[in-house]
Parts: C-alpha cells; structure tokens; sequence
C-alpha cells in the first residue's frame, strides 16, 4: 500500500532525485540551520506538483528542527529561547495559517518574486559589512513586523526561513542562539503548516507517505551538516548564512521569473 502510494506519485528516476535534493537539504540545514523547505520545494517542484512538494517536506521539517532546537541545550535552552521570542512565533503561526488558505488563490510567481528580490538585497546589505540595528525598545514592533511577513509568505510558498534567519543575522543573534531559535520557530512553523495543510487538502492520504519517506534523506544530510556547524565560529557561521541566503533568494526570483 504504502509502495503503492509512492509510485503514484513519483517514478523510480523522480524518487531517486528526490533523494538527492532531500540528502542536500538536510546537510544545508545542518550547517547552517535553515533552507530545509526551501531547497526541498523547490528541487522536488521541478519533478512534481508545488503542491506535492509542499507536503513531502512538512513531515520531516517537523522531525529536524525538534533535533534543532534540543540540539546543544535539551528542553530547558529550547524553551528560554522560545519565550525571549514568543511574540514572533506567535505572529509568524497565525499569519501562517491565514495564508495557507490562500495557496490556490494567488500566483506563486509573484509570492517567490515579493519574497526572493528583499533577501537579496538584504543579504549583500549585511555581506557589505553594513549592520541593521533594531532599538531593543523596538524589539517587540519589529517581531511581529517579521513575524506577519515570514507567516504571510510561509503560508502562501511552504518557506518562511530566509526572511527569519536575515531579521535574526540582522539584530546578531549569537551562533548557537540563532540555531536553537531557529529549530523552535522553524519545527512550530512546519507542525501549524502541517495542520493547515491537512486542512486545504494538500497533505494527505496521497501525499503523507511521501513525506515520511523523505525523513531519512533529511537526517542523513543534517547528520552530516551539522559536523561541519560545529567547526565554524561566529564570523564564519554568519557569512556562510548570508552566501546560503543570497543563493536561495537568487533561486526564488528564477523560479517566479521562469
């Protein structure tokens, strides 16, 4: 049955290119925090229904970024981090399920354009060695800001990464901080998503056991990403995610202009 399910969806070439993409996703999401559902929609789009992506990457987001956010810290860190940005993911998880219901409704090539074109320019802003500096008694306006932004367009394209991790570089979130926030944001995300999703018939019986499927690409790759997390400081983490999300911005605005 489950077999069954999969060939349906995807021929033994898809399947295996699937993987791939899964495997990359993962080790980018283990060095770096994030990408996961950005590289996994749009490699898997390019094989099968946006829709289909969508849902094979929820499943295993969820999985990855609970590793994330106890990764280093366990439940106590995980949870003294969430609450510092509680107003964020509170903002980002209404807004997402507000959004979600519109994936039908509006043309992804505009929602990946609005997207992709601000990460960019954002990105080599602060690759520049300019600093975006957010007044801490602004803090709280500027989460919910970020927060409706990121929710807005996770809802509508499956990724809300890029905008959350360019507001968490911008304000110099320490390393490991911004990886456990990250995990926290990213896993409440997936799981609102997956849930609204279930809702607007995207994930479902067709659909889910595809996404569990993909779990075991996405540990591989993570497993192996995070070996190299590990070794970079902070200076080096920091670049490393702006070049990662000037890539991915750069890959949205070819997937809305082509």
């Amino acid at each position: 049955m489950f077999i069954d399910t999969l060939t349906d969806l995807l021929t033994l070439p898809q399947l295996v290119f699937a993987f791939a993409i899964t495997v990359l996703a993962g080790f980018v999401k283990g060095a770096t925090g994030f990408a996961l559902p950005m590289i996994m929609v749009s490699g898997l789009a390019s094989v099968v229904p946006p829709e289909t992506a969508i849902a094979a990457m929820i499943v295993p987001t969820v999985l990855s970024n609970v590793w994330q956010s106890l990764r280093g810290g366990g439940i106590r860190a995980a949870v003294d981090v969430a609450g510092e940005f509680r107003l964020y993911i509170a903002t980002l998880l209404i807004f997402i399920v507000i959004a979600a219901q519109l994936v039908a409704a509006l043309p992804q090539n505009v929602v990946l354009l609005i997207l992709g074109v601000p990460i960019v320019a954002l990105a080599l802003f602060l690759l520049n060695g300019r600093v975006m500096y957010v007044d801490p008694s602004k803090r709280g306006r500027a989460d919910v800001v970020v927060g409706a932004a990121s929710g807005f367009l996770g809802g509508l394209a499956g990724i809300w990464g890029p905008l959350t991790v360019t507001y968490l570089t911008a304000i110099d979130t320490p390393k490991k901080e911004q990886i456990r926030i990250t995990g926290v944001i990213f896993g409440a995300g997936a799981i609102t998503l997956g849930l609204a999703h279930i809702r607007s018939g995207v994930l479902n019986a067709q659909t889910l056991p595809l996404s569990v499927l993909m779990i075991v690409p996405v540990m591989l790759g993570q497993t192996i990403g995070n070996m190299v997390q590990d070794r970079l400081d902070q200076k080096k983490f920091r670049r490393m995610t702006l070049f990662v999300l000037i890539i991915a911005g750069l890959n949205l605005i070819r997937r809305a202009v082509m």
